[in-house]
């Protein structure tokens, strides 16, 4: 059983599908499942390897697990099965916790372009949890180690494929920019950033609209992209990039920790669950 759990587990992250692993952490009385039970549950609230008990037990654990994984937090179940009215429906005579934690697919970091700023978006974007992407010819796994997928071979960016979660950055160095730009725009990609000078930006703005892109479409474009950090480096102007993406992803406010304690001095910062996305 244990295999076929963690069998299950790594197809569904492999196939980046969003899923649950709900676990029996305590049991009372008379249950049908022990405790450290465990069953996967998908996004359909289907359980698809495992078990945590059957009936009305399964039933309360799949929808709360869907919760979970609408939400992205982590939950505790308390289950009644000793109370057919209040409880769950399903009088055993006990009644059991199950711990419900979601596990969400990385978002991907689509680096057009190579060079150094592609290549400290690449380590830092791996280092804040984002399954990086780059797509250039120039790529190659020795420069780019922490990369998921190096892609060389898409002279007309039609693998430029980023999901609505994920994040688009051009940096290709005028090189492409304005076509890798258009592909980017026919996605529902979160964020597209643009790195290139105002002249070259403006020149990439004014091809959008030319091919017919809405202001609302051309205002995705994100440029000058990052946080103002005034870089002055590659690194830097890669970190002010990845902060913009943090913010956006945690939703972050983009200002200083020590102002936004002073706005609320009796809040102290604490650990509420484990964010996977």
């Amino acid at each position: 059983m244990a295999k076929e759990i963690f069998d299950v587990i790594q197809a569904l992250q492999s196939a980046g599908d969003p899923f649950a692993i709900a676990t029996v952490v305590e049991t009372r009385g008379s249950v049908s499942a022990k405790t450290s039970s465990k069953a996967v549950i998908d996004s359909e609230g289907r359980v698809v390897a495992g078990w945590v008990g059957g009936g009305c037990a399964e039933s309360s654990t799949c929808e709360q697990a869907l919760a979970c994984i609408s939400q992205n937090e982590t939950a505790m179940l308390d289950i009644d099965l000793d109370d057919e009215i209040l409880g769950a429906g399903m009088p055993c005579g006990g009644s059991m916790r199950v711990y419900i934690e979601p596990v969400l697919p990385k978002p991907g970091l689509w680096i057009m372009g190579h060079g150094r700023v592609a290549e400290s978006l690449c380590i830092i974007g791996d280092l804040m949890g984002l399954r990086v992407i780059v797509n250039d010819p120039g790529v190659d796994w020795e420069k780019y180690p922490q990369a998921s997928r190096l892609i060389t071979d898409d002279l007309d960016y039609a693998q430029l494929q980023p999901k609505p979660d994920d994040y688009v950055v051009i940096a290709t160095q005028h090189k492409g920019d304005h076509e890798s730009i258009s592909r980017a725009l026919h996605s529902d990609a979160r964020y597209i950033a643009l790195i290139a000078s105002r002249k070259r930006s403006r020149l990439v703005l004014d091809y959008l609209e030319r091919q017919g892109f809405s202001d609302q479409d051309i205002q995705r474009v994100v440029t000058p992209s990052g946080i103002d950090l005034a870089p002055r480096s590659p690194e830097e102007i890669a970190l002010c990039i990845i902060s913009e993406i943090v913010m956006l992803r945690r939703g972050g406010s983009g200002g200083l920790m020590r102002d936004r304690l002073l706005e609320k001095p009796d809040t102290e910062p604490q650990l509420k669950s484990i964010n996977r996305s």
